[in-house]
């Protein structure tokens, strides 16, 4: 059993990238993950500006284009790929200063994410840079910025309080106030007088205000429910916020975590703390918070009108309810989802991203905040999603790729229009556009009937060569995600989309697997019965995978391979182990392999013991369970500061398929996490992967 390991890795670097460019290939795994990927699209509140962060090969920086040329700029000069993410942009009312986050958050420990194993350490700290450049002043470590409406001073967290720090730099962070519990969610009143937040006590929470004239804390109508989202009336006055019933019990989770809680919408007044319901989910299935779109409670809109979302009819919709109570009205289609959404500078109508009308993609969609029906912004084969309302009230910017061409930032029109492509010279000359392929919308039947949608991914006739060829089912994590056919919305899925391209580069035929408990097909598709540790239902989706790939004539249904990370990893696993005699190879990523252990870690033992029906379904439903059955050679990849996925499930896997005697590799990170933070990291693991698949599912 070979075992690779950082130091091996980077001796046999030469060797593994000779693999990556062998005869077949028509380009490199460094020149199709070589694009920037963009992400925390911001629109500035003045200025008719936009703001974004960009990962070039591994170097996250701010940029910024502004009316009416939009020309991209960069704001910062970050160099290394050092692992720091960009996150949470922000922008001054008056469109002159950005504010962000440089570096992760801490883990159970109190460590921040230092995947280079910097001895100088790692810092999450709030920085504020102006459009104009110039050097970025750090305010404070933390997270979560919220510049005050007078654009004096920003508000962020540091170990669950809330800190304020002078936006100019020029003073020290102090505590803005202390209070009991863990704080989030904090946002100004319109005035800047108050702070809403949310303060979080094991198992229930309230929502608190902060009055900076008085120098006092109050709550708003306290119970033992868990409060959350709260959001300001226009004119400052009153609050609303989301209620959600309490399950008991740290993190709330109770005795059965699938059950549906109930959850009510509140206004509160904000000086007098009183409240009242003004509209409740219904008692039934679907009434549950999906949270697809974030929160639940998005806006208080023009018209005195609420906006949220929610699965009443079973897929995530957009509705607005009166602020006094009332009917909600449906904003968007019917079995179709809604995942991000905002609102015009006059709150008159909203911008969000849905797959209405084309379910295995995104597009921009607008609607009037008290009006049913909505228009489509954007159309095509490709997707397009964090649409933003630019300050003129008639510009859309949002983030938009297609098969071939990784996401950038885009312009339109509200009324819809032609988009237009911004930072479009951001994509290295040697990327390999017209070699990639267009991957094919496929659908087949599990075991029990279920229908499920995939991506085929056909080699080019140049990479295919002559006779059945090897295949790669890919297996996404979360569970819930969607995988579409184009570039991906999120960083993990945008490299692995790369990678799946680069196989069929390769000459893989190559099937990527929207099995069901991911989104996109509605909520009993998300919540479908026995899943995971309930019973694994959704493997019988990974096996009809590979039997649609077993009877095409362009496969050998000898030399099928999988690969996936995280809940792709388990599913990895599990079919390496159950069925070892459909998969022959595979690459396992951070995955979960004995959902017992996962159960006990997360505090579940309380209510399902070691002994429990419950507990002993989900180690029958784990990897580890059928171990002794597993025979095809496999290669493990972690990093050990992973905070999604205990390393330790990788370690006891190994010790179990050492007594086994299966064929195995590692490749282990110190000091990365689960979504790998060096781009440097990633090109190792898809080199190691190639070269693994080769050896195995090649001739």
């Amino acid at each position: 059993m070979k075992r690779l390991g950082y130091a091996c890795l980077v001796l046999l670097a030469g060797a593994v990238a000779a693999a990556a460019q062998a005869p077949g290939g028509s380009f490199t795994i460094e020149q199709v993950l070589s694009a920037p990927f963009p992400s925390e699209l911001r629109a500035a509140p003045a200025g008719n500006r936009v703001a974004w962060a960009f990962d070039a090969r591994g170097q996250r920086n701010i940029w910024v284009a502004e009316g009416p040329a939009f020309k991209a700029r960069r704001l910062t000069g970050y160099e290394a790929d050092d692992g720091q993410e960009i996150t949470a942009i922000t922008w001054s009312p008056d469109g002159r200063t950005i504010v962000y986050v440089r570096g992760g958050p801490k883990n159970q420990a109190g460590e921040i994410p230092n995947p280079t194993s910097n001895p100088a350490g790692a810092e999450q700290a709030v920085w504020a840079v102006s459009v104009d450049g110039g050097t970025p002043r750090k305010l404070g470590l933390g997270d979560s910025p919220e510049v005050s409406p007078g654009g004096d001073r920003v508000a962020f967290l540091k170990d669950g309080q809330v800190w304020v720090a002078p936006l100019d730099g020029k003073a020290e962070a102090t505590q803005f106030f202390v209070a009991r519990g863990t704080l989030g969610s904090q946002v100004w009143s319109p005035d800047g007088s108050r702070l809403a937040f949310v303060s979080s006590r094991s198992d229930h929470s309230f929502i608190g205000v902060y009055d900076t004239r008085k120098k006092s804390v109050s709550y708003l109508a306290p119970g033992v429910d868990r409060d959350s989202d709260p959001c300001w009336s226009p004119d400052g006055q009153r609050i609303a916020f989301v209620r959600t019933q309490s399950a008991g019990g740290p993190g709330g989770i109770g005795m059965d975590p699938d059950r549906d809680l109930p959850w009510a919408i509140w206004v509160a007044e904000a000086s007098s703390g009183e409240g009242r319901e003004v509209w409740r989910a219904p008692a039934r299935a679907g009434g549950t918070q999906s949270r697809l779109a974030g929160r639940a409670l998005h806006h208080w809109a023009a018209q005195d009108r609420l906006i949220f979302t929610a699965e009443l009819d079973g897929w995530n919709r957009l509705y607005s309810l009166p602020a006094s109570g009332g009917e909600p009205l449906a904003l968007s289609a019917a079995e179709c989802e809604v995942e991000s959404l905002a609102t015009t500078p006059d709150r008159q109508q909203l911008v969000f991203t849905s797959n209405c009308g084309d379910i295995e993609r995104r597009h921009v969609w607008r609607a009037a905040v008290a009006e049913a029906g909505a228009a489509q912004i954007t159309t095509g084969q490709g997707i397009e999603w964090d649409a933003q309302v630019l300050s003129d009230g008639r510009t859309v910017a949002f983030f938009a790729s297609d098969a071939r061409r990784p996401a950038s930032p885009h312009l339109a029109a509200l009324a819809g229009g032609q988009p237009r492509a911004i930072a479009r010279e951001t994509i290295p000359a040697d990327f390999p556009l017209q070699q990639l392929v267009e991957p094919q919308v496929v659908t087949f039947k599990a075991a029990d009937g279920w229908e499920i949608h995939g991506q085929l991914f056909l080699p080019a006739a140049s990479a295919a060569g002559g006779g059945p060829r090897p295949a790669v089912i890919f297996v996404h994590g979360g569970p819930s995600r969607q995988m579409l056919p184009a570039w991906h919305y999120r960083y993990y899925y945008h490299n692995s989309y790369g990678y799946n391209q680069y196989l069929a580069g390769r000459g893989y035929v190559v099937l990527s697997v929207n099995f069901r408990s991911g989104i996109g097909y509605g909520r009993a598709f998300r919540n479908a019965p026995k899943r995971g540790a309930r019973g694994a239902s959704e493997y019988q989706d990974v096996v009809a995978a590979a039997q649609f790939l077993r009877v095409r004539a362009d496969v050998d249904p000898a030399r099928i391979g999988i690969w996936g990370g995280s809940y792709g990893g388990y599913l990895t696993a599990l079919a390496l182990a159950r069925n070892s005699d459909l998969f022959a190879a595979g690459v396992d990523l951070h995955g979960v392999h004995d959902w017992s252990a996962r159960l006990r870690a997360v505090g579940t033992a309380a209510v399902a013991p070691a002994d429990s029906s419950t507990t002993n379904l989900a180690r029958e439903s784990s990897p580890v369970a059928a171990v002794k059955t597993w025979r095809s050679p496999v290669l493990l990849i972690h990093g050990d500061d992973d905070r999604n996925v205990n390393f330790s499930q990788t370690v006891e896997l190994v010790a179990r398929l050492r007594e086994q005697k299966v064929p195995f590799e590692q490749i282990v990170y110190p000091d990365e996490v689960h979504d790998f933070l060096r781009h440097a990291h990633w090109l190792q693991a898809y080199r190691a992967a190639t070269r693994f698949f080769d050896q195995h599912l090649k001739k």
